[in-house]
């Protein structure tokens, strides 16, 4: 980690000092002020990645302090310790907007993980808000077409190179990558942006009227023929049109779109009249068309025509830190269409993005974090607002609710088919049994934070009178 600066704040200076100096031997740059008052003061002349407090201190408390210092600083984690850990007091806490809640006597192994988590989260907001202006500025605040990791780069310096061009152009890449957002790109930077925009998915028509959508046809060319009709060629006249999962097109059709792209005319379905016609042609797929052309399922004329220019899509799992970037413009989108107050991902949300493989890449991460941000009781998404194939790329082979069923259920005694919380509040459970009540290390092995632990007891009803403190 770059910076390490944490401040402690607690009325009694003796105790002050004595952490200070044991965070600063193990690397961390500590100092302390010994009021939240001070603090406040402090914090505006020079700042820190983390804060440590106090609970119970003269003048302003550790929760109010807390909820100051969030309300004015959120990217701040703040880190409440109190000798008083009782579930209200971690709930009060939480409340506040603490990031995470230790007892005393301070187990200096439990709040080195703590404070490592929370620099972590820290971090993982600061590097999507430097991202997400970085991507701002260069491509003009264009959300649609969001990305900072290399193959994007690459991708935005072809779209502005083939923008203006006639040429038809191939868009391929794996399903879910946002073929058509290319698309949209290519005809808002081109001399035909003022014209229609005209898309298709040639998979999702019947063979029998795909021919019909893209030519049109002529009163009575068939039976629901009742009126002539436009084709998407005609709709996109002077404008672009997008023909989406091309590697899908019936080989009778093929022969036909071949020479309408030659020739630039159409003749509706029926009809004896040809109209011609101006487009831009913008194909996509995700099959290979090369081994479609071999295998005599496309034509290879046809191929050709629509492969002046190829353009490649890069899955999500190769764009590094771009899942943080769409993530956290996803949130802000749904969380503004649900009217909640939620600001971005923990710092374990990000890292279970970071791991999991998007096989359905953006269409998938879209679908995950609009349910996220449904089912977000925090501010932040946590892993258990993920489904669990996403906590398990997380998990960092540490045990959780997502484990195998069966094994389980022998491990814990459960009879029949429980539900996953009946399973996940048994574990959890059963970790504070092994661990005799240590919450700390309990969150360890849980692969959760302390807060988040807490808040599975309170949702459980798992007695803490039953527990030791750690």
């Amino acid at each position: 980690m770059s910076q390490r600066d944490v401040v402690i704040v607690d009325d009694d200076a003796n105790m002050a000092q004595v952490l200070m100096e044991r965070l600063n031997k193990r690397g961390y740059r500590a100092r302390f002020y010994t009021s939240a008052e001070e603090a406040f003061g402090g914090l505006e002349v020079e700042d820190a990645q983390v804060v440590l407090t106090d609970l119970n201190m003269p003048g302003v408390n550790g929760i109010e302090f807390c909820r100051r210092l969030v309300d004015h600083r959120p990217n701040l984690p703040v880190i409440v310790i109190t000798a008083f850990g009782t579930l209200e007091t971690a709930v009060a806490a939480i409340r506040a907007g603490a990031y995470d809640f230790l007892t005393k006597p301070v187990d200096i192994e439990a709040l080195t993980i703590a404070l490592n988590r929370a620099l972590e989260h820290r971090e993982l907001r600061d590097e999507v808000k430097r991202l997400r202006e970085q991507v701002d500025g260069e491509r003009g605040g264009d959300q649609a077409m969001i990305g900072e990791s290399a193959p994007m780069r690459e991708l935005f310096g072809m779209i502005d190179r083939v923008a203006r061009s006639p040429a038809s152009v191939l868009i391929t890449g794996e399903s879910g990558t946002g073929k058509e957002l290319v698309a949209g790109a290519l005809h808002q930077r081109s001399e035909r942006s003022e014209r229609p925009f005209v898309a298709v998915n040639c998979a999702a028509l019947p063979d029998s009227l795909l021919e019909s959508e893209l030519f049109g046809h002529v009163k009575g060319a068939f039976t629901d023929a009742r009126e002539d009709k436009d084709g998407l060629f005609v709709r996109a006249h002077g404008g672009t049109l997008f023909l989406d999962e091309v590697g899908d097109l019936p080989l009778s059709l093929q022969p036909k779109l071949l020479r309408v792209l030659e020739e630039r005319k159409v003749r509706p379905v029926g009809g004896s009249q040809e109209v011609e016609v101006d487009v831009r042609l913008v194909a996509a797929t995700h099959r290979n068309l090369e081994e479609r052309v071999k295998g005599g399922e496309f034509r290879e004329d046809l191929y050709f025509r629509f492969n002046v220019i190829e353009m490649a899509l890069p899955p999500l799992r190769d764009r590094g830190k771009d899942v943080l970037l769409l993530a956290q413009h996803f949130i802000e989108r749904f969380a503004r269409r649900s009217d909640k107050a939620i600001r971005g991902l923990s710092a374990e949300a990000g890292r279970a993005l970071m791991q999991y493989g998007w096989p359905g890449n953006v269409r998938e991460l879209r679908n995950y974090i609009e349910r996220a941000v449904v089912l977000a009781l925090q501010e932040e998404i946590t892993p258990e607002d993920l489904p669990p194939r996403v906590r398990g790329a997380g998990s960092d082979g540490r045990a959780s609710a997502d484990l195998d069923l069966l094994t389980w259920q022998a491990i814990l005694g459960l009879d029949g088919l429980p539900s996953m919380e009946e399973l996940e509040a048994r574990y959890i459970a059963h970790v504070l049994g092994r661990t005799r009540g240590n919450k700390s290390k309990a969150a360890e092995i849980l692969g959760m934070d302390r807060t988040t632990l807490y808040r599975r007891i309170e949702r459980y009803e798992i007695v803490p009178e039953s527990l030791e403190e750690s």
